[in-house]
């Protein structure tokens, strides 16, 4: 069964992936869970690198995320990778929520990062 639900994952993040790419502009929000974390990173698929990224495990924000739920975890990775992305001057991204249905911890992230002043 997981690997029947992950092939369909997979499959609709290309469909996704067909339709919408990230610039210099306006760079890619990408999200990524798996079972205990959840990463997020800023792409410029033009230039064809990551401009920033925040995860679970990141050690900057390790501390702060002890103790809570996944989904309150999801949201500060999103404040984490807004507050970045801002730093680096991007104020506007294009969310790819990779396949998973926009809901849950990706939901929770996408807010998080809306919250933390980033615009999509």
């Amino acid at each position: 069964m997981a690997v029947k639900s992950r092939k369909a994952r997979i499959r609709r993040h290309r469909r996704i992936r067909r339709k919408l790419s990230g610039t210099a502009v306006r760079p890619r929000l990408n999200v990524f869970r798996s079972l205990n974390q959840i990463y997020a990173q800023v792409i410029d698929d033009v230039a064809g690198r990551t401009i920033v990224s925040a995860s679970t495990v990141d050690k900057k924000l390790v501390s702060d995320l002890t103790g809570k739920t996944k989904k309150e975890q999801a949201e500060l990775v999103g404040k984490a990778i807004a507050e970045r992305a801002l730093d680096a001057g991007i104020e506007t991204v294009v969310f790819d929520r990779g396949g998973y249905l926009y809901h849950g911890r990706v939901k929770a992230l996408a807010e998080g990062a809306r919250k933390g002043g980033l615009k999509f």
